[in-house]
């Protein structure tokens, strides 16, 4: 995956880690991007919780894709068990797979949101 694809931001007043995404994105991208962060150490240990947002991309999945990154975040508790994942798109037709992810919440807690504030606002609840 192609790093322009996302990039990441901490903000240190609110402990909030942001994570934007560009262009089409793919589940490899998704996947790979994580892993990236991990091998990076860019989440801080700080971190309160994560804002991902899509409002610059756009999904290019199947369906059935989402049950992968639910068992992605399942497969790390160290870090989504912890915190909150808020998604933001405001795609009519990108709302579809983080809410299949939401739906599937179990050892970790996403939530789909159409706003930056409602987003930062649930993840620091």
């Amino acid at each position: 995956m192609s790093k322009e694809k996302y990039t990441y931001e901490f903000d240190n007043s609110t402990g909030v880690m942001f994570k934007y995404y560009f262009g089409l994105i793919t589940l490899e991208d998704i996947i790979t991007s994580w892993e990236y962060a991990f091998a990076n150490n860019l989440i801080p240990k700080s971190t309160k919780g994560f804002v991902v947002d899509y409002r610059q991309a756009n999904f290019n999945m199947k369906i059935d894709e989402h049950k992968h990154i639910a068992d992605f975040y399942k497969n790390h508790p160290e870090i989504f068990g912890k915190l909150k994942t808020a998604v933001v798109t405001d795609d009519p037709h990108d709302v579809i797979i983080p809410t299949l992810v939401e739906m599937l919440n179990e050892g970790y807690y996403s939530r789909t949101f159409s706003t930056l504030e409602a987003a930062i606002e649930w993840v620091l609840r």
